[in-house]
């Protein structure tokens, strides 16, 4: 959700597809070879966006999902998911530029890369699907808001009035306040204008994460022993107001699997990210070596919180680490890392719901290309600054209206566990290795039948089938929790 860019040169170099500019040399100073002006992205930079959108709120589920799966099934599925988000996201950079990786056209969006490799129909599906998973993540980063807001009011509880207090809170008043701010930030007009944010959102990842990991490895010294089986959570245990049944039991597992495909998912924004890398070295080198960085990283912090939030709470390890009240001491330093959650939520929203914003005023442009409405940008002087605030009439209706309806949503459907399942199934195949796969194919012109074909077309298969494997468990989860659901009433 956000891009870097700390020149203001780079203001328009992402999202203004529509604008035509004179072509320049390869060699000025001031513009890059597609007439835009010059970009300043790093490996550093690019490393903070990726971090930023890949460690969100799905950390917080990965215990649980250990719980779930075992000792065994656990760490090696989360080996296992970080070696394919890496392989096909480079497998993806290289496909940033169609025909050859160094010289040839650029694509701006994950959509354009495909429409250049692929095009017809399969363009339609893919934007369908990033659109329609953008949108998903914007209700489950509400969510997850919304439930650590919830956290740090009960915290501050359970801390005045004792553990075994009900300190019952519901999540409405915390989704409306998350969704106000959300409005405001999303008046940014461009990814590439946001990168202190997603610098801000990375830190704060790295702070909560890095407190869910010392309180875990807290409690394991605390309990002497670690806690856990090599199979995962036992039939019989009582979870909530459920016992889990042989049937249960594999709808989690599944729905586990959901939960760490989700961890891992920013491929869809990865063509937006290197669209903000300067040159040279190679855009595709730059990005495969920020991908690597990003994913050993996050993979570390991964197994880290989901191990050692296992060995702490076996069986009961909480769908949410922080909020789950696994842990209720030191209740300020929950509250710190909740307000960290908070905040990174804040900036990683943006990060995933600009290229939907820039895709939905880029197309009304094209068809309204006369209207006022869309186009005018009015200046409004921001008093003891020396520059004024470009204000679009049409990006202020519409990004509040789709905060809105995310917000209406989220409150409609607020199971975090559920919605990150769905969403880590529903996008992980198709954006994260499908339609990589196809495109590096068709880029690198791979024989049909060739041995390096087969070996791709195996992972894709492999990939789908745990796809759909996390979306039944995952839909099975939402269809147990609305037998007990009542809208607008959820309360912790």
């Amino acid at each position: 959700m956000t891009k870097m860019s700390e020149s203001a040169g780079t203001r328009h170099q992402v999202f203004d597809v529509s604008v035509n500019m004179p072509s320049q040399t390869g060699g000025s100073k001031c513009y890059d070879d597609d007439g835009r002006l010059k970009r300043t992205g790093t490996v550093w930079t690019a490393s903070a966006h990726i971090i930023t959108a890949v460690i969100g709120s799905g950390v917080l589920s990965l215990a649980w999902a250990t719980a779930q799966l075992g000792w065994v099934a656990g760490p090696t599925m989360l080996f296992l998911f970080s070696f394919v988000t890496y392989y096909t996201s480079s497998l993806l950079a290289t496909c940033y530029r169609t025909g050859d990786p160094d010289t040839g056209k650029r694509n701006y969006t994950y959509m354009d890369a495909v429409r250049a490799n692929l095009g017809g129909f399969k363009v339609k599906v893919c934007g369908a699907i990033q659109y329609m998973n953008l949108f998903g993540v914007a209700i489950g980063y509400t969510i997850a808001a919304s439930i650590s807001l919830m956290a740090i009011e009960r915290s501050n509880c359970f801390h005045t009035k004792g553990d075994n207090s009900p300190c019952r809170v519901s999540s409405n008043p915390y989704m409306i306040a998350f969704g106000v701010v959300e409005i405001v930030f999303s008046q940014i007009p461009d990814f590439d204008q946001i990168s202190w944010l997603s610098m801000l959102a990375a830190v704060m990842s790295f702070t909560y994460s890095s407190i869910g990991l010392g309180l875990g490895v807290a409690k394991v010294a605390e309990n002497g022993k670690i806690r856990g089986s090599m199979t995962g959570i036992s039939i019989g245990t009582v979870t909530g107001t459920t016992r889990v049944t042989e049937t249960q039991k594999i709808w989690r597992s599944f729905q586990a699997l959901g939960a760490i495909a989700f961890a891992y998912s920013y491929s869809l924004i990865l063509i937006e990210i290197q669209d903000t890398i300067k040159s040279p070295p190679s855009e595709h080198k730059t990005m495969k070596k920020a991908t690597l960085l990003s994913v050993i990283v996050t993979t570390i912090f991964y197994m880290f919180c989901g191990c050692f939030g296992y060995a702490a709470f076996g069986d009961l390890s909480p769908g949410n680490l922080l909020t789950g009240f696994g842990f209720f001491n030191p209740y300020w330093l929950l509250d710190i890392a909740n307000a960290a959650i908070v905040i990174h939520l804040i900036g990683a929203y943006q990060v995933y719901c600009q290229p939907l914003f820039a895709f939905v005023e880029k197309t009304s442009s094209q068809y309204f290309p006369n209207s006022k409405f869309i186009a005018k940008e009015i200046s409004i002087p921001i008093p003891g600054f020396n520059r004024s605030l470009k204000l679009n009439l049409f990006r202020l209706v519409w990004r509040t209206i789709f905060v809105i309806i995310t917000t209406v949503i989220s409150m409609l459907m607020p199971f975090f566990n559920d919605v990150v399942g769905i969403l880590g199934a529903f996008g992980f195949w198709p954006l994260t290795v499908y339609f990589p796969v196809e495109m590096y194919i068709v880029q690198m012109r791979i024989p049909k039948w060739s041995p390096r074909w087969i070996c791709l077309q195996i992972l894709s298969m492999a990939c789908l089938i745990i796809s759909i494997a996390a979306g039944v468990g995952s839909f099975a989860g939402v269809v147990t929790d609305l037998k007990v659901y009542k809208p607008f009433k959820t309360s912790y």
